[in-house]
C-alpha cells in the first residue's frame, strides 16, 4: 500500500507533538486568571488557526473587549512554566515515522500555524528541532490555515512539487489547507472530528502516526 512520495509536511500542535490537549485547559486557565470564563467548546474552534483569526473567533463569542493579548501573554506564561517543568512529549509513533522517513531519505518539513519562535521552542523543548531543519511558520505567510500558504510554502522549501506531497493533519483547518493546496492528506485524530465535507477531502487516515508507515516503503 507505499505510495511514491516527493516530501512529507507535518503539522506540528496536535500532530507531532502533544500540546493541544493541555493547552485548551490553560487557555480556560489563563482566561480565569484574568477574570474571563470562556467555554472548552469556544477553545476547540481556534484550534489550528492562527492568530487573527484567533483573535476574531474570541471577540465574536466574547465581544470587542475581550482582552485577548493580556489573555494570551498569560497563556505563554503558564504554557512556559509548565514545559520547562515536564518538557513537551511527542504524539505516538512520532519518531518511529521520523526514523523511517529518514532512512528512505524522504525529506520533511514543519507547516505550523504557531509563530516562528514559539514553534522553535517548542521542537527544541520536544527534544526534535535538530531533525527538522525546514520549519515553516503562521508569521511568515499572507494568510494562514485554512489558506494553502503555510503548506505550499513548506512544499517550495523543500524544492518539491505540493502534488508530490503527503501532509499530515488532525485539525480541520489545516486538512482544510491541504486540499486548498491539492496535496494528499493523511488526518491522524488528536481532539476534533471534522465534518463530513472535510473528512471527504482526506486521502488516508490512521489512528496513529506509527500506522501511516505501511504508506511509505
Amino acid at each position: 500500500m507505499s505510495h511514491k512520495s516527493g516530501a512529507v509536511l507535518l503539522d506540528m500542535d496536535g500532530l507531532m507533538l502533544d500540546t493541544e490537549r493541555p493547552v485548551v485547559d490553560l487557555w480556560i486557565q489563563a482566561s480565569a486568571n484574568l477574570g474571563w470564563t470562556i467555554s472548552r467548546e469556544t477553545v476547540y474552534r481556534i484550534i489550528g488557526i492562527n492568530e487573527a483569526s484567533s483573535r476574531a473567533v474570541l471577540a465574536d463569542a466574547y465581544g470587542a473587549e475581550f482582552p485577548y493579548t493580556e489573555i494570551k501573554n498569560e497563556l505563554f506564561r503558564l504554557i512556559y512554566d509548565t514545559v520547562e517543568k515536564t518538557g513537551i512529549p511527542c504524539r505516538p509513533g512520532l519518531i518511529t515515522l521520523l526514523d523511517h522517513l529518514d532512512t528512505l531519505k524522504i525529506p520533511v518539513a514543519v507547516a505550523t500555524s504557531t509563530d516562528r519562535q514559539q514553534a522553535l521552542w517548542k521542537l527544541e523543548k520536544a527534544g526534535i528541532r535538530s531533525r527538522l531543519p525546514v520549519v515553516v511558520c503562521g508569521d511568515e505567510v499572507e494568510h494562514g490555515k485554512p489558506a494553502p500558504d503555510i503548506f505550499l510554502l513548506a512544499a517550495k522549501k523543500l524544492g518539491a512539487e505540493a502534488a508530490c506531497c503527503i501532509g499530515f493533519e488532525d485539525s480541520p483547518a489545516g486538512l482544510r489547507s491541504l486540499a486548498a493546496a491539492g496535496i494528499r492528506s493523511v488526518f491522524v485524530k488528536d481532539l476534533l472530528d471534522p465534518p463530513p465535507e472535510i473528512m471527504a477531502t482526506v486521502w488516508r487516515q490512521y489512528d496513529s502516526l506509527v500506522e501511516a508507515i505501511e504508506l511509505f516503503s
